[in-house]
């Protein structure tokens, strides 16, 4: 079963390079404001995990600057991940609150609606 889930994720990888979604343009005022505010963003993923995907390609298409926090490889990113979110899952949305405090959004469907919702001009 592990060479099967190493094999899907690496077609899973190879088909997300070979596809990329196009980016959102923007005039660079609108993208600088934009970019500001998905400072204050991170995502805890897998690179391989379909699910994480999804919202890698949602924050790409959009043009959303997040920083990727991998949460596989790097210790200290799985602890922030179980301390802060109650739990070792992802795709995990960590959202800093202008009044400070801290949200943990998971289910990669509710994080690209909450992005949509928030960054993506109707």
């Amino acid at each position: 079963m592990k060479i099967v889930r190493w094999l899907l994720g690496r077609l899973i990888l190879l088909l997300n390079f070979l596809t990329p979604p196009r980016r959102t343009r923007r005039p660079a005022e609108v993208q600088e404001k934009i970019d500001q505010q998905t400072q204050a963003l991170a995502l805890y993923q897998y690179p391989a995990c379909p699910f994480c995907v999804k919202v890698r390609r949602a924050l790409r298409r959009h043009s959303l600057n997040v920083e990727l926090r991998d949460a596989k490889r790097e210790p200290e990113h799985r602890e922030a991940l179980v301390a802060g979110g109650g739990r070792l899952k992802v795709p995990c949305l960590q959202i800093q609150e202008p009044n400070g405090e801290v949200r943990w959004l998971y289910e990669s469907g509710d994080i690209v609606r909450y992005l949509e919702g928030r960054f993506v001009q109707a």
